[in-house]
């Protein structure tokens, strides 16, 4: 069998130019929560090149923990993993959103998981994580995402 299709070149073809102007994401100090050491490190090394101040924890708990010690407004962003040993990230969603702290509700929380599903999008919305990424980690996604929450 042969198939033929006929396709025209434009002529006149436009060039979209990407808009956006590149913010800078210097300064901003981010919690990064994840258990699995590669996917940390990427991240981490993804973080970095933009220059941000990168906090980390392995676990849920561990980030609870770290948003209490340190000063109200201290952290701009948290990346949260969602399947994590000892306390998973929906639950230290939870835990952080419920906080005594004027923060706990401002503080802009990224979950971050391998389950792409609407299902599960919804089910990490919906304890007050303000958004949603999926691994494995993209540079470029992962700085849009931080970028849409830079506070200037």
């Amino acid at each position: 069998y042969t198939i033929l299709l006929p396709f025209k070149i434009d002529p006149d073809p436009v060039i979209r130019k990407k808009t956006e102007e590149p913010v800078s994401l210097k300064g901003v100090k981010a919690l990064l929560v994840e258990d699995n050491n590669l996917n940390m490190e990427i991240s981490k090394f993804y973080l970095e090149q933009e220059e941000v101040e990168v906090y980390t924890a392995t676990n849920g708990q561990e980030a609870v923990d770290m948003f209490m010690k340190f000063k109200i407004g201290f952290y701009d962003i948290i990346l949260m993993d969602i399947m994590m040993p000892v306390m998973d990230g929906l639950e230290a969603t939870r835990e952080i959103r419920i906080m005594n702290r004027s923060d706990a509700s401002a503080v802009v929380i990224i979950a971050m998981t391998a389950n792409a599903f609407t299902e599960d999008k919804t089910k990490a919305l919906k304890p007050g994580m303000d958004d949603y990424l999926t691994k494995p980690l993209e540079s470029e996604k992962l700085i849009r995402a931080l970028s849409r929450y830079k506070h200037n």
